[in-house]
């Protein structure tokens, strides 16, 4: 397997995501346009026209997958699954431990998506992908733009269109608590685990912890992120910690404490898992088979440990503790006091 990349349509192995101290740099990603309900931006939500391309084993894909899930949007909205393990040509598909592979195309490989949206592209080759199957192209790959589409933009098609994680009135509390958990928490574990120096390793781990350490301590007031109902900021930190004790306690090094070690986020963690129609989306074989056996650099051996063995399923005893109103000004607070 090689992190690699496509530079002018052409597949390289080359891999700069990290500086000259040995810090992780995530690059950004580069298709953001937008599909809505009436088509002004060009891409109109219609049953049947769009694709998703997922890895199970990826946080950031996972979360489409989830919020598909959620809103009912199986039969409106096609699926590809990649194999866990990434290759010497990055994500591949296959029909491997239930991956799904494309059936649009054919392809073998998601960078032959990446190229057949736009020949001559440089960039990372990265999940989750939103494709049209009208124009042939890529809408969007970047994460949390795709979950809120998902959560609106498609309604008139969804088995639970009154399902709503991206409430009007919440959005900006709402984005406030995504910026604050992303650098954190969900960029940082990768920062902690792709850390090439002492030093960029001492800082994201610090960070990490005491990221962890705030919200344990949000959570043990509120039953959610924003108050006491589920918002796209806990499925943006859902997927992290579904992954924390699996693959990043061991893998990343991060390794100060486990998620079990946290009440209030362990057991915030199997409130989520337990919602309907998120376990069957959640795979720990994927999760374990990407990690372990898919980055040789941090696990030259290949080896996939059998542990740890965690029960997402055990009763999380998680209520609606203070009045919504309250919840809100806390959490709105606690962003603060994190900024």
């Amino acid at each position: 397997m090689a992190l690699g990349r496509l530079i002018d349509g052409n597949w390289t192995t080359e891999w700069t995501e990290r500086d000259e101290s040995g810090q992780f740099k995530r690059m950004p990603t580069l298709f953001h346009n937008w599909v809505t309900a009436d088509g002004t931006s060009g891409f109109k939500a219609e049953p049947g026209r769009y694709h998703l391309y997922v890895s199970l084993g990826c946080p950031w894909a996972h979360r489409t997958v989830l919020l598909r899930s959620l809103k009912g949007l199986q039969g409106a909205i096609g699926l590809s699954i990649v194999d866990p393990v990434i290759s010497d040509q990055g994500w591949k598909f296959s029909e491997r431990l239930g991956s799904i592979p494309d059936r649009l195309y054919g392809a073998e490989y998601l960078w032959q998506l990446y190229t057949r949206a736009r020949a001559d592209y440089t960039g990372r080759v990265t999940v989750p992908v939103l494709w049209d199957t009208q124009t042939q192209t890529i809408v969007n790959n970047e994460s949390r733009q795709i979950i809120q589409m998902l959560n609106s933009a498609f309604n008139t098609f969804a088995e639970f269109p009154d399902r709503d994680f991206y409430p009007e009135a919440w959005r900006p509390q709402v984005d406030a608590v995504m910026d604050a958990i992303y650098q954190p928490i969900n960029n940082g574990v990768y920062r902690t685990g792709f850390a090439a120096s002492q030093a960029a390793y001492n800082g994201a781990v610090t960070e990490l912890f005491e990221a962890l350490d705030h919200w344990e301590e949000v959570l043990s007031q509120q039953r959610y992120l924003v108050g006491d109902q589920i918002t796209l900021a806990d499925w943006c930190l859902f997927t992290t910690l579904f992954r924390f004790d699996l693959a990043y306690y061991g893998l990343f090094k991060t390794n100060l404490k486990r998620l079990v070690d946290y009440p209030n986020l362990w057991a915030y963690c199997r409130d989520l898992y337990q919602q309907p129609g998120v376990a069957e989306w959640c795979s720990i074989e994927h999760v374990k088979q990407l990690y372990y056996a898919g980055l040789p650099e941090l696990n030259p051996s290949g080896i996939v440990p059998a542990g740890p063995n965690i029960d997402y399923g055990l009763p999380h005893d998680r209520v609606g503790g203070a009045s919504l109103k309250e919840n809100r000004q806390f959490a709105a607070d606690s962003v603060a006091q994190a900024a």
